[in-house]
């Protein structure tokens, strides 16, 4: 046991130290992401997969794909959801699939009009494929991940992994923040998200990997932290990657990881005996106070521009009419797009040129809700309630799944902010399909799988 823990202390110190060779040598970074699916396919032939190491893997991909983009290590801008879907496939192909994730195929086979419309109706100068691909393949990578997930057998242990596989990443993100912005005070001079606190990279996909890092480190420190110091090292992490959520100045992911630790002390309260709830108590009353000087210290860092920031007020501290940063225009005209074309929509990816045309404004959606209905029309609406209502059907017979609401709600709020830009919202959304025990069950049969 005490071996296991230094092995892990070793590792976080490992990703500081990867943390800070790409910020001095960028090279590194293109290496990493060489590395990870070459190891990650040795892994998987090695193991054959017999305890589920393409959840680990998948994973680690999720956590490191902004660190990735960021830093330019990626041989292409949506690698990381190809890795996921390979390795997934290739999980498969050890492990098989449940019968009864057919519901999946279901719903990837509602977007195929979508898909067949809009190859036909985009305009000459737009590349099809790569328009059908940027807003498809959220869904597509969501698919594969449902596919294998769907009420896959994992213990307790197992999700504690699978939660450190997606934090290590996080560890050298942070580090590399504080390296890349070492004074705030700098570069803080108003309330727009800003790139520069954000890596140099889009505030909103740093945000909502710093709100999921949030998350993992809460789940971690509440869980999985057996000794002082393991307590220490989650609570420090999970202060510092709240500090720098909030400072990218985009509210999202912040938002949604507060989400997230409410439902998952609300799960535990509710299962817990009175000893138990007690101490949950006073951890709920810790948060706070810790939260409360985090936030203390943010405001005081920029200056105030934070708060201006959360209050929806400019430099000057004078309210904004625009709530949520153009999204609400955005949204409103697919709404549009819907009520124009409520059977068939418009076709997957025609979303943006069309809008061009109807308002002139420039910009991808972000709102995959409102995306689904624009392009899918009623096939969207049908597909999105297939995702919406399957896990929380599921949860009745699954409550050891103490994550299962909070990763749902990771995934509800994400896409409502930052659409599937990433690989997380569709992975963690497949994570919720999981049944969990908290006793290892390698000695019962497994289910059938074709």
């Amino acid at each position: 046991m005490k071996k296991n823990k230094s092995k892990y202390l070793l590792v976080l110190i490992l990703h500081v130290i990867l943390a800070i060779a790409i910020y001095a040598f960028p090279l590194v970074s293109k290496i990493y992401g060489i590395l990870i699916p070459l190891f990650g396919t040795i892994l998987l032939i090695n193991t054959k997969n017999k305890n589920n190491e393409v959840l680990l893997v998948a994973s680690y991909v999720v956590g490191s794909e902004v660190l990735l983009r960021m830093t330019g290590g990626n041989i292409a801008h949506e690698i990381a959801k190809y890795e996921v879907i390979y390795f997934l496939i290739l999980g498969m192909f050890f492990s098989g699939v449940s019968k009864n994730s057919i519901l999946y195929l279901f719903f990837i086979l509602l977007l195929l009009p979508g898909v067949y419309i809009g190859a036909n109706v985009l305009g000459y100068e737009v590349d099809v494929k790569n328009a059908i691909l940027f807003n498809i393949l959220g869904e597509v990578c969501l698919f594969f991940s449902a596919l294998y997930c769907y009420q896959r057998k994992v213990t307790l242990q197992q999700l504690e992994y699978i939660i450190k596989a997606i934090a290590l990443p996080l560890v050298s993100i942070i580090s590399y923040l504080f390296l890349y912005t070492p004074s705030i005070k700098d570069v803080v001079t108003g309330t727009q998200s800003n790139f520069e606190t954000s890596g140099g990279f889009g505030p909103n996909q740093v945000s909502t990997i710093l709100g999921l890092g949030m998350f993992c480190f809460f789940a971690l420190l509440v869980l999985f932290s057996k000794t002082n110091k393991a307590k220490i090292i989650h609570l420090s992490f999970l202060i510092a990657a709240s500090f720098r959520g909030i400072i990218t100045f985009s509210r999202g992911g912040v938002f949604t990881a507060i989400a997230m630790m409410v439902v998952l002390i609300a799960v535990l309260y509710w299962f817990a005996n009175t000893k138990a709830k007690n101490l949950i108590v006073v951890l709920s009353i810790s948060a706070l106070i810790i939260g409360g000087f985090v936030w203390t210290y943010s405001v005081l860092q920029t200056g105030g521009m934070i708060e201006n920031r959360y209050a929806n007020k400019d430099a000057r501290g004078r309210e904004k009419e625009d709530r949520l940063g153009g999204r609400e225009q955005i949204a409103g005209t697919e709404l549009t797009m819907f009520m124009e074309n409520p059977v068939w929509g418009i076709g997957v990816g025609k979303n943006k040129e069309y809008r061009e045309e109807m308002t002139g404004i420039v910009a991808a959606s972000h709102n995959e809700i409102t995306r689904l209905l624009a392009e899918h029309g009623v096939f969207g609406i049908i597909a999105f309630l297939i995702l919406l209502f399957t896990p929380l059907i599921l949860y009745f017979n699954n409550r050891e799944h103490v994550f299962l609401l909070s990763f749902f709600v990771f995934w509800l709020l994400t896409i409502n902010h930052a659409a599937m830009r990433l690989a997380a919202p569709a992975f963690i959304y497949a994570l919720t399909l999981l049944k969990v025990s908290f006793v290892d069950e390698n000695s019962v049969p497994r289910e059938q799988t074709v």
